[in-house]
């Protein structure tokens, strides 16, 4: 469905490309702006998943035929308006009045009063060229046609592994009646998904509206999602850190994995396990351990001998001496 903002946004110049390039041009000119602004490979800078978001919409209306030609035709139309002012040659105080009112206010300027330009809503201006408002190529006024329907919002919650799995929920929407949804596989918590037809149906013939689906993700207590990764924290002793061990990792809705920890390995430290993240048509995600050095909160008087007697066996150990340095500059 066409959006009253396509008009100021030139999504050709957001993907870097010419106004009749093929299909197969915009898929290879996303693909490479999508991996440079990825949030995977851009953490924390917000100006990349702005960037991405912007190249992810610009895509996804070009990338549809339909939309397509929706969104050149209405750039098409915004090209040619032309500016109307009043009390000069020929002006139409009609004219004026209809995207005066439409537009806002008016500004003054030298030799008249100009009319000033701003967010409309273009559904209506669209109808009125459509029912003939401006009147016909002759002069008459041309019968109005069948409307769309009225668009529908709902809200729905499911829980962390239908987020990643994918369920089919049914809900009710106010002024509509229920209907089954079936949620993709890696929706993401305030995701909106438009279900097209499935709104109010019109009065007059024309096209039934939208549903405007948000799903509320509840969180899960041990994994967290990072775009189609699944991160989790792995508890490891300070004698598997410094000496290495297996362990084994949970994974969401299968059996464990065993991983190696290296000797030496670090509070911190992410371990990758290919392909246990979050599978969805574009891709599938990773699933990211990262370790937790934990330290117990009661020893044995043994264990408290051996740990002194290790601090005997390496004395002058500062792991905060880089810290330090850095810090006096």
């Amino acid at each position: 469905m066409a959006s009253q903002d396509w008009f100021e946004k030139d999504f050709y110049a957001v993907l870097g490309v010419a106004k009749e390039a093929s299909a197969s041009d915009l898929k290879k000119a996303y693909r490479k702006l999508a991996r440079q602004y990825h949030p995977d490979s851009n953490p924390g800078d917000t100006t990349a998943e702005a960037r991405f978001k912007e190249i992810s919409e610009a895509y996804s209306v070009l990338s549809d035929p339909e939309q397509r030609q929706e969104y050149d035709q209405m750039r098409a139309m915004g090209a040619g308006q032309p500016r109307f002012t009043a009390g000069g040659a020929g002006a139409s105080g009609g004219f004026e009045d209809i995207f005066s009112g439409m537009f806002g206010g008016a500004g003054s300027g030298a030799g008249g009063r100009r009319t000033r330009y701003q967010q409309a809503n273009f559904d209506d201006l669209f109808g009125m060229f459509g029912s003939g408002t401006f009147g016909t190529a002759t002069g008459g006024r041309g019968p109005a046609g069948p409307t769309r329907g009225a668009d529908l919002t709902a809200t729905t919650t499911i829980d962390f592994v239908s987020a990643v799995k994918g369920e089919t929920v049914r809900l009710q929407p106010a002024g509509g009646k229920a209907i089954s949804v079936k949620i993709p596989a890696g929706v993401h918590d305030g995701q909106k998904i438009r279900l097209r037809g499935k709104g109010q149906p019109s009065r007059d013939g024309g096209e039934p509206g939208d549903l405007v689906l948000t799903v509320t993700v509840r969180k899960h207590p041990v994994f967290e999602r990072d775009g189609l990764n699944l991160r989790v924290d792995v508890p490891v002793t300070f004698a598997e850190a410094s000496l290495g061990a297996t362990i084994e990792v949970p994974t969401l809705g299968g059996e464990p994995v065993k991983l190696r920890v290296s000797p030496g390995t670090p509070s911190g430290r992410v371990l990758r396990v290919k392909g246990r993240g979050v599978a969805t048509p574009k891709g599938t995600g990773d699933l990211l351990a990262a370790v937790q050095i934990v330290v117990p909160s009661h020893i044995s008087d043994e264990a408290r001998a051996a740990l002194a007697e290790y601090v005997r066996l390496q004395p002058g150990e500062n792991p905060r001496a880089d810290l330090l340095a850095k810090a006096r500059g």
